[in-house]
């Protein structure tokens, strides 16, 4: 069961149009319902036809403008399709908040089977460069994309090779994205959280002991944070760890 946690509002980002893919539950949704509770109007997008429409009803009650689409990251077609529907909708993105991802089963190297690394690969990489790549027409200056890569993009886990390596390519492809992107003034920002009390715990160790883990509105509340600096600075890393209460 994800913690309480409530999230400051000032409506600080009034009119502003953010994507946030992989909204429909854990740090996603935490995400939306922060940048919604502070005036962002949202296109929110997921696999679960199921709980995207949960994600929209509460989403909505913040009075916001909420476009759900169902989209898969690593079809080409479907993103492209998301890029159609944003531009009809809003002409715009002021914010690209990239956290669509997936894990896998604990497997030593020699016992991963291919397809379940090209899975994750496909998913937390290459999805991560082409809604990057397809959305990036969209953004103006002043804007910012953040890229939810998780604390194994600098460390490894034994048992998590595709992850990890996901998750360290997608680190490279962020400072990448960063360099190129800083004159046209567009921030680009690596997020790193640690332990986080989601559903993907499912996946990647079942017995993990979720109560000593952060909240993903706690990790939600950093990335707020970041996207208020004013433009004269930004925050490259987000590096969340479990405070010293949870442990």
């Amino acid at each position: 069961m994800a913690k309480k946690f409530k999230i400051q509002t000032d409506k600080a980002l009034s009119g502003k149009v953010a994507l946030v893919t992989g909204a429909n539950q854990g740090i996603g949704l935490a995400i939306a319902r922060a940048l919604a509770a502070n005036g962002c109007n949202l296109v929110i997008t997921g696999r679960d036809k199921r709980r995207l429409k949960q994600a929209l009803k509460t989403l909505e009650k913040a009075g916001v403008e909420v476009l759900p689409c169902l989209c898969d990251v690593r079809d080409p077609e479907s993103v492209n399709a998301l890029a159609i529907a944003i531009e009809g909708r809003f002409h715009r993105l002021d914010f690209l908040i990239n956290n669509a991802g997936i894990a896998h089963p604990g497997r030593k190297v020699d016992k991963l089977q291919y397809e379940t690394w090209k899975q994750v690969i496909d998913t937390n990489l290459n999805g991560l460069f082409l809604v990057t790549h397809t959305m990036l027409p969209l953004i103006r200056r002043g804007g910012a994309i953040a890229n939810n890569l998780s604390i194994a993009a600098k460390r490894v886990f034994p048992g998590s090779s595709a992850y990890n390596a996901s998750k360290h390519g997608a680190l490279g492809f962020t400072n990448t994205l960063r360099e190129e992107l800083r004159g046209k003034g567009i921030r680009v920002i690596a997020m790193l959280p640690g332990a986080t009390d989601t559903a993907i715990w499912e996946t990647l160790w079942p017995e993990a002991p979720r109560k000593k883990m952060m909240s993903a509105e706690t990790v939600a509340t950093v990335l707020l944070d970041a996207l208020l600096l004013p433009r004269d600075g930004t925050a490259e890393e987000l590096l969340v760890l479990p405070g010293a209460g949870t442990l």
